[in-house]
């Protein structure tokens, strides 16, 4: 009687760690998972930080030569004793 009791005691653990086994697996499965989407997510927002960031540098990079080239006719306007629009032709 002693045998029966001490081995359903160690069927009745052996279950019951089974079952911890198992829902742990599937809370690491669904965790991995959701790792993965956040780190999808958070690549998508860096690329689309970096595509934006190029964007406005080009457009300052723009507006600098834009500046420069206005303050050079504006200087060589002044130079030469003639309009701006003049020098920018030149």
């Amino acid at each position: 009687m002693r045998k029966i009791a001490l081995f359903a005691a160690a069927a009745g653990a052996a279950l019951t760690l089974a079952a911890c086994s198992e829902k742990t697996e599937d809370a690491a499965a669904t965790t991995a998972d959701s790792m993965a989407a956040d780190t999808e997510a958070n690549l998508d927002a860096a690329g689309d930080a970096v595509t934006d960031a190029a964007a406005n540098v080009d457009a300052a990079a723009e507006n600098a030569a834009a500046e420069a080239e206005d303050a050079t006719a504006a200087v060589e306007a002044d130079v030469q004793d003639e309009t701006v629009g003049e020098a920018k032709a030149d």
